[in-house]
């Protein structure tokens, strides 16, 4: 059985990658299951996301399975399966498949995409419950200067009010 540390100096002296990873899993688990609440996989989310002229489609042209892999490759998990998620939301009659295999978002796709991202605020105010957005934004920057210093990139970030989740 492992015990908590009890001072900031145990504290310290911890693997910043062990939190960082307990932390991506809890809130990435969190955050699916309120979508699955909403009756939306986040995968599948994204991928209405990314063919919407309304969201993040730069064009609204339709996409085959593997652009759409392309497009959320940075934020896909391995047992994330877009071809069956498209095939889902084909089903749902949240997208349709043109003859040469691009899917496109259809209207009732359209406006179902807009249910997850209204509740986007009420799940960030659950996952933030407690912290100050000083707080907040010290851990930001500190991870921020992690990855600097360990030569990774560090981009603009997200917004969640995007809807992103």
């Amino acid at each position: 059985m492992t015990t908590q540390p009890r001072s900031d100096a145990e504290l310290a002296a911890q693997p910043a990658a062990y939190w960082t990873g307990l932390a991506y899993e809890a809130l990435i688990a969190f955050t699916r299951a309120r979508q699955a609440e909403l009756g939306f996989t986040q995968p599948g989310y994204w991928l209405l996301r990314n063919l919407s002229p309304n969201d993040l489609s730069p064009d609204g042209r339709g996409m085959t399975v593997p652009e759409l892999q392309q497009a959320m490759s940075t934020y896909l998990r391995p047992e994330d399966d877009v071809a069956a998620e498209a095939e889902d939301l084909l089903e749902r009659g949240w997208l349709r498949r043109d003859d040469t295999g691009r899917l496109w978002i259809t209207e009732a796709g359209d406006e179902a995409r807009a249910t997850p991202k209204r509740h986007a605020p009420a799940i960030r105010t659950h996952i933030h419950e407690g912290i100050s957005d000083a707080d907040y934004v010290t851990t930001v920057k500190v991870l921020q200067r992690m990855i600097r210093n360990t030569g990774g990139a560090v981009g603009q970030g997200l917004s969640f009010g995007s809807g992103r989740l």
